[in-house]
């Protein structure tokens, strides 16, 4: 695209989907201004996908290194938005660029408020995986699984959390606990290669066989769906753990089970049966409850967004535009709106999971960047450049000193990054050696170490 004017972006958020905003802005001859909340770049693609996936993350470095040493894209890491935090979001408005775009992933975690959920031994999928990527905040933080752990949830994400609990914590047993049936699976059959050698296939048929008269209501019929499952277990990884994986099917979790010290001992389970919904099914609850023993549990049923961040929110997103425009993509999808007034935040754009909380991972993510990248472009091609970039950035500068902030800039990243590579540690499940704590790093790269 050729611009005869050049603009100012602020972009809040470095993952996949803000560094596609980024790349195809700054290729285009804009200046971009990138607020990160974590010192690191990279997001969900850094702290978000399993960590043996290492050749995918490796790529994704290195364009987004590339990125970064553009001398018109300037980076701002450990850097927050919210109240109380390093700049609010009027703070991000009133620093004149043309536009800025918040592409800041889903940070909420979705409950569903059972009975229970405070006990010890309950945690978010997100927690778990932050954890595992060695997220500061996380990675340092105790996670106690014991023997048996059940995860609510049947898409990729409990995969992951199945995997690392197999091939790393090395657990007896994991249950997948899925409300409807086994053709309703949300998982990539290509990540179930990852866990799929430690399958219990005579507990998985007989745990088909249990619910096969409420398949066949639906017109399911139970061997075929067993078979459609297990032909999925091929090309496994080899097995390093006695582990036993499991699934059981048409159960809904209603009260968590404690001992007298509030760890988890349990679960009360709901028996569910299919219904047919258009092309689809539902699972009803049947009135049915049983309990289930386990150790802990791990609930992978989806995020939402921050609600303290300070943009227009409601049941679990931010809030877009209601009016829908004829382009394509579709402007109203990215842009702000707030309720109260009827009126889109002129300038404020959504992207990635920001705009639609848990909508596909990193492919996903990069796309709905592009596509924002897109809009932005619209919104700049009919406006007059605002303030220049020394002028935003001069301003910046000036709040984050007066907050006694710590930005990290490109190049005490790459100090940091040498510092952690000097590291020979790789024998956990990330491969290679991460600081988990951001205080450590900020205190290392402070001292002129990083």
């Amino acid at each position: 695209m050729s611009i005869t004017n050049s603009h100012v972006i602020l972009l809040v958020g470095a993952g996949p989907a803000g560094m596609a905003v980024a790349s195809s802005l700054a290729k285009a001859g804009h200046e971009v201004i990138i607020l990160n909340r974590d010192i690191k770049f990279g997001g969900l693609a850094e702290y978000g996908i399993f960590p043996a996936k290492l050749k995918l993350r490796g790529g994704l470095k290195k364009q987004y290194w590339e990125l970064l040493q553009q001398p018109n894209v300037h980076y701002f890491g450990n850097i927050s938005i919210g109240k109380g935090k390093d700049l609010t979001v009027d703070e991000v408005r009133s620093l004149g660029a043309s536009a800025v775009v918040f592409s800041i992933g889903a940070q909420g975690t979705k409950a569903i408020g059972v009975e229970g959920d405070s006990a010890q031994g309950v945690f978010h999928a997100k927690d778990v995986v932050y954890h595992f990527n060695r997220l500061p905040g996380f990675g340092d933080r105790s996670f106690e699984m014991g023997k048996h752990v059940a995860i609510i949830g049947a898409g990729d994400v409990m995969v992951d959390i199945a995997h690392w609990l197999i091939r790393y914590k090395k657990i007896e047993r994991v249950t997948a606990i899925v409300r409807r049936g086994p053709s309703e699976r949300k998982y990539n059959p290509k990540e179930i290669r990852m866990v799929c050698a430690n399958m219990d296939l005579q507990g998985i048929t007989t745990e088909v066989g249990r619910i096969k008269d409420r398949l066949a209501v639906v017109g399911q019929n139970a061997d075929e769906v067993l078979k459609g499952l297990t032909d999925e277990f091929t090309k496994c990884e080899p097995s390093v753990s006695d582990t036993k994986m499991g699934f059981k099917f048409l159960a809904s979790p209603k009260r968590i089970l404690v001992d007298a010290n509030n760890r988890v001992r349990g679960l009360e389970m709901e028996e569910n049966k299919l219904e047919a919904k258009g092309t689809d099914t539902a699972a009803v609850g049947l009135k049915q409850y049983y309990e289930f023993p386990c150790d802990s549990v791990v609930f992978a049923v989806g995020d939402k967004v921050d609600e303290t961040v300070g943009l227009p929110y409601k049941s679990g997103m931010f809030v877009t535009n209601p009016t829908k425009t004829s382009n394509d993509p579709d402007d109203s999808l990215f842009q702000a709106y707030d309720e109260a007034t009827g009126k889109i935040l002129d300038g404020v754009f959504l992207a990635g999971w920001a705009r639609k909380a848990s909508e596909g991972l990193v492919g996903i993510a990069k796309r709905d960047g592009d596509w924002c990248a897109e809009v932005v472009s619209r919104h700049l091609a009919i406006r007059q450049p605002g303030n220049d970039a020394k002028t935003v950035l001069d301003k910046l500068t000036t709040i984050l000193k007066s907050r006694k902030s710590h930005p990290v800039d490109v190049q005490r990243l790459r100090a940091l990054e040498a510092a952690e590579k000097a590291h020979t540690n790789t024998t956990d499940c990330i491969g290679e050696f991460k600081y988990a704590n951001n205080q450590e790093m900020i205190e290392l790269i402070e001292r002129g170490k990083a």
